[in-house]
């Protein structure tokens, strides 16, 4: 009997640690350069990376029908209306099979007042953000990504990331 709750406490102890390892994956930091990008927003402006330069650069891929996506959607905005003016910027990345004019539709009711673009297989193979959405991409001043998360992102993380990577 002692063996066998050994062995449970041993495999419960293994299964935990797999199980952290596994939720950890989900973030990692980075400095590599980050690819030019080319997009237009749902306003028809032109995006790339280099317009962002000296600012953070926070890209979000996401979807409309993904609840985790509409869940740190508020978070995005409030992040993005305080710190905007210290170099915050946020590019949303959409992956839905949309029409601009039912994205912007969308965007607008969701009060989403910064960037938003359709996804392009050119920008989904450069950045690559993995097969779960939402993905967020942190770029830094100086144009490398230095952080990407496949999960949802909360707003305490985001502002932690910017205040680190903006200097």
């Amino acid at each position: 009997m002692k063996k066998l709750v050994a062995a449970l406490a041993a495999l419960t102890i293994i299964v935990m640690t797999a199980a952290i390892t596994a939720a950890c994956a989900g973030a990692r930091e980075e400095a590599t350069p980050a690819p030019e990008f080319s997009l237009r927003d749902l306003q028809g402006n032109s995006l790339s990376l280099s317009s962002y330069k000296g600012k953070v650069l926070v890209l979000n891929f996401w979807a409309t029908w993904c609840p985790p996506c509409r869940r740190e959607i508020p978070d995005f905005i409030e992040a993005y209306k305080n710190f905007k003016d210290k170099g915050l910027e946020i590019l949303g990345v959409s992956v839905d099979d949309l029409s601009t004019e039912a994205l912007r539709d969308l965007a607008q009711k969701a009060g989403m007042h910064y960037p938003v673009a359709l996804a392009t297989a050119k920008i989904i193979a450069d950045y690559q953000p993995g097969e779960f959405i939402p993905a967020t991409i942190v770029i830094d001043l100086r144009g490398r990504i230095r952080y990407r998360q496949s999960n949802l992102m909360d707003k305490e993380t985001l502002l932690r990331l910017f205040e680190k990577f903006s200097k």
